[in-house]
């Protein structure tokens, strides 16, 4: 007999008819009662066993964490809280379980120890809710781009250039660090390693996914990227993945317009298709928020806020007007801000962001034309001299979810940028190259899915929305 998913089962009229499931206990109650799930929804099955009429080595078998295989009739549930059980006529233990070592007990975990045990915390509600969660994003992203005439690139993952200028990248070599791979300078001689030069794993596909806009008109690349910032904070990675699409004839305009329709339309998406995790997810905010002191609780529960983002016009502001509005605020009047605003040219904090978001215009804000000293080198310089057309989405929660601008299309211009910030021109002969042969105006931005995905599940530590985290100090699994 062909087995069913859990999910499926629970959609069907139970009528008396022979079914079949294969899943993993999460408990079992009574000598009587096995809950089994099959990771195919957040809910579980009811499964009656006749005691009587089963044999005693196979019940002893029957614990937290084992996989069964059950055969049996869907009938109407006798119980509350479900529509549907199945009555036991057959079971056959698929792979028995250690009780005594095993981590994931039928009761609450921190989300600490369950970071410790990455490899079989999906088999909580929460975790597992979490993954096809982060499942169904990546279709509709790339349903979004492939209904939008986007063609999906696969951008390297060794590099040879810094796309972001940040340097914190991680170094790929096939040399042993001693004296035979150094030059004359005391130097690592890059000449002698396999590339026979310098070279990092990604932190972007920007700039080649620039250079292939230019022959396809609209791409995107979805993949992992890496950054090697020392940094334990609840919002950053190591190793994360990043959507970045990028049009030729597109202006910043374009940009803010294809961005802010994206992600309404993936998180619209979303809300159709996991309908009942995202209602799993919800109450497990709720139910922390009753901790926490009431000045801390969150605005707006988990299904308020997709909704909030997908039935608001977006707020368009300069980075001056967001400057000003900031500078005049009472949190900054009275120095309740971390990180005061007091110069025009400051690097917005996630502080920053999350007020013009959640308390001064309540909507998603898209701040542009940012001083051009603290964005990156391949942003369109404005005619001012002094602002780039660069753009920041903002989201409750959350602060910055997208980066992007209109990319500089003007050789000189870009000659003249990457002097001014002391990168080596000669890295990026391909890149100037495109300048020099059919030039266009192009855009594009950058999205980190577990930012999306932290905003989507409420969660609030980036660790727990990616199946392996990779951290300072950490890579396990």
């Amino acid at each position: 007999m062909n087995s069913l998913t859990v999910k499926n089962l629970l959609k069907k009229n139970p009528n008396s008819q022979k079914v079949c499931i294969e899943g993993w206990v999460k408990t079992f109650r009574a000598n009587r009662f096995i809950s089994l799930n099959d990771g195919s929804c957040s809910e579980n099955i009811q499964c009656v066993v006749d005691f009587e009429n089963t044999d005693s080595k196979i019940l002893s078998k029957i614990t937290t964490g084992a996989s069964l295989e059950i055969e049996g009739i869907l009938v109407k549930s006798q119980g509350k809280g479900q529509n549907s059980e199945i009555k036991v006529n057959k079971i056959i233990v698929l792979g028995e379980c250690d009780m005594n070592s095993y981590p994931i007990q039928p009761k609450k975990h921190s989300l600490e120890f369950l970071r410790e045990n990455a490899h079989l915390r999906v088999r909580t509600n929460t975790f597992s809710s979490i993954m096809r969660v982060r499942s169904n994003l990546s279709f509709a992203i790339h349903k979004y781009f492939k209904e939008k005439g986007f063609f999906y690139v696969n951008t390297p993952i060794i590099t040879g250039s810094d796309a972001e200028g940040a340097g914190e990248m991680f170094k790929v070599t096939t040399l042993e660090i001693n004296k035979s791979s150094l030059n004359k300078q005391n130097e690592i001689d890059y000449n002698q390693d396999f590339f026979g030069k310098e070279t990092n794993l990604t932190v972007s596909g920007q700039l080649e996914a620039e250079s292939l806009a230019m022959g396809l008109g609209k791409v995107y690349t979805f993949g992992p990227t890496f950054r090697a910032e020392n940094s334990n904070t609840s919002r950053h990675l190591a190793e994360f993945w990043m959507i970045e699409p990028e049009m030729a004839f597109y202006d910043l305009e374009n940009n803010m317009e294809l961005a802010e329709e994206f992600i309404k339309s993936v998180i619209k998406d979303l809300t159709e298709e996991c309908k009942e995790d995202l209602e799993y997810l919800n109450k497990r905010l709720l139910d922390e928020d009753k901790t926490k002191p009431r000045n801390e609780r969150n605005e707006l529960n988990l299904l308020e806020r997709l909704d909030f983002v997908i039935n608001n016009d977006f707020k368009k502001i300069t980075y001056t007007e967001a400057f000003d509005i900031l500078k005049n605020s009472k949190p900054n009047k009275k120095k309740k801000f971390k990180f005061p605003i007091l110069e025009w040219g400051v690097d917005l904090q996630s502080e920053h962001e999350r007020f013009l978001v959640e308390k001064h215009f309540r909507k998603p804000v898209i701040i542009y034309d940012y001083p051009a000293k603290i964005k990156a080198f391949y942003m369109r310089m404005n005619e001012d001299g002094k602002t780039v057309k660069a753009m920041d989405i903002l989201f409750p929660g959350i602060g910055e979810i997208v980066g992007g601008s209109q990319r500089e299309e003007r050789l000189d211009v870009l000659k003249s940028r990457i002097k001014d910030l002391n990168i080596e021109e000669k890295e990026l002969w391909w890149y100037l190259d495109l300048r020099k042969y059919g030039t266009v105006k192009h855009s594009g931005f950058g999205l980190g899915l577990e930012r999306l995905i932290l905003f989507a599940t409420g969660m609030s530590n980036i660790r727990d929305v990616i199946p392996f985290p990779r951290t300072p100090k950490s890579a396990e699994f």
